[in-house]
């Protein structure tokens, strides 16, 4: 057996996490860092969040909680057999063994156990399916280990079954796809196979669901690859992306953004024709309004707004920050400069000021301009004067501008 003594695993051990395994120990329960967190662990990456897996059912651990006196957070979780527990300011997401008795593609009805096989069973991608020991041994029933190391990415037993048992899966092996693997193109015919067959499954999955892998598929690696085997494997049409999505278009501009740390929406855009691509996949994944009008801003101005020929390439960007009216417009043109793959003049349009327009109403009335009309009319001029100037005019200028006007 391997033992783990990485620093990241001892860093884990807390005071939260002593007192935690220690009630557990007195009370002869088995505790074990499941999951992702063990993935983590082993590739060297301290993990965001752990989870921890247990023989106690959630009725033991409450009364063995309650009974230190230790705070349980109540968070619904308790039907699927989590317990949350809270201990010198940390919180520990802790679920008993369980197997899978029905499922119907979308949630599970579960029965507890005190089997690790069986729980390992159930779990999606042999990548995801150890265990790990507090005194850091592993468990790994079915050569997650190698498979990491491999960087392979496999589904636990048969793809199909894991599949049907939740059709989010399918997006889950593109997503750790791209996480893991070293080089596009490394998937076994069967698991291809399987995923194709049982496409249409998603169509019964939450947009919102589809979403939160959609978006850290698009952020990975292979995602130019990942996004084509959708296509190839009738995901798309399932998941809101558009049938006849621009695929030339998605493999130049998802090459482009490669280093630029892009919003998920700006890399998804690329495949869109118009903004009613846009609207349907709004539709499916109920994207936020902000994604929304982002996706909507790329499609529009992707052609028009590009960079000046001549000496200010960044000008058009910059008069168009100007003239609008509305809110982050400066995060749209960045992210539109991503998509186009400028990345010079991303950096310069980042560290750009928006200088701000030297004249009032104010001002004029000074000078004897008096009705309201005027007042804005003249302001007007002054502010197309003093955008021709490259927003260098000062007001001493454009007021003797306005004489001349």
């Amino acid at each position: 057996t391997m033992r783990l003594q990485a620093p990241q695993f001892q860093a884990l051990f807390t005071p939260g996490l002593r007192s935690v395994a220690e009630l557990f120990e007195k009370k002869n329960y088995e505790l074990r860092i499941a999951g992702g967190a063990v993935r983590d662990l082993l590739s060297g990456v301290t993990p965001q969040d752990i989870d921890f897996a247990t023989t106690a059912t959630p009725a033991e651990m409450k009364e063995m909680f309650t009974a230190a006196g230790v705070r349980l957070i109540n968070n619904k979780g308790e039907k699927h057999g989590t317990i949350t527990a809270r201990l010198h300011e940390q919180n520990f997401e802790i679920t008993t063994l369980r197997i899978d008795v029905v499922t119907d593609g979308r949630h599970a009805e579960v029965e507890f156990t005190t089997d690790w096989h069986k729980d390992a069973e159930r779990r999606d991608l042999t990548v995801n399916s150890m265990f790990l020991g507090l005194d850091g041994t592993l468990y790994d029933f079915f050569n997650g280990y190698e498979d990491l190391k491999n960087k392979k990415i496999r589904f636990v037993g048969k793809a199909a079954e894991r599949i049907q048992e939740d059709y989010l899966r399918i997006l889950r092996y593109f997503r750790f796809y791209g996480r893991i693997a070293e080089k596009p193109g490394d998937h076994e015919p069967i698991t291809l196979e399987a995923i194709k067959e049982n496409a249409k499954g998603l169509a019964g999955i939450s947009g919102e669901r589809i979403w939160v892998e959609l978006k850290k598929i698009l952020l990975g690696n292979h995602v130019n690859h990942l996004v084509q085997l959708m296509y190839e494997l009738d995901i798309a049409q399932y998941i809101g992306l558009p049938l006849g999505g621009n695929l030339e278009e998605f493999a130049r501009v998802s090459k482009n953004i490669q280093n630029l740390s892009p919003k998920p929406m700006t890399v998804l855009t690329s495949l869109f024709k118009g903004k009613d691509d846009v609207t349907n996949l709004d539709l499916r994944l109920k994207i936020s309004k902000e994604e929304k009008n982002l996706g909507l801003f790329l499609v529009k101005h992707r052609q028009e707004l590009t960079k000046g020929s001549g000496p200010e390439p960044l000008r058009p960007y910059q008069d168009f920050l100007m003239d609008s009216r509305e809110a982050n417009t400066n995060s749209k043109i960045f992210e539109l400069l991503k998509y186009q793959g400028e990345e010079q003049l991303l950096r310069e349009m980042q560290e750009w000021t928006v200088p701000s327009f030297p004249v009032s109403g104010h001002d004029l009335r000074k000078m004897g301009v008096s009705s309201g009309k005027e007042i804005g009319t003249a302001l007007q001029q002054l502010r197309d004067e003093w955008k021709k100037s490259g927003y260098h005019m000062d007001k001493e200028e454009l007021l003797s501008c306005l004489k001349k006007l």
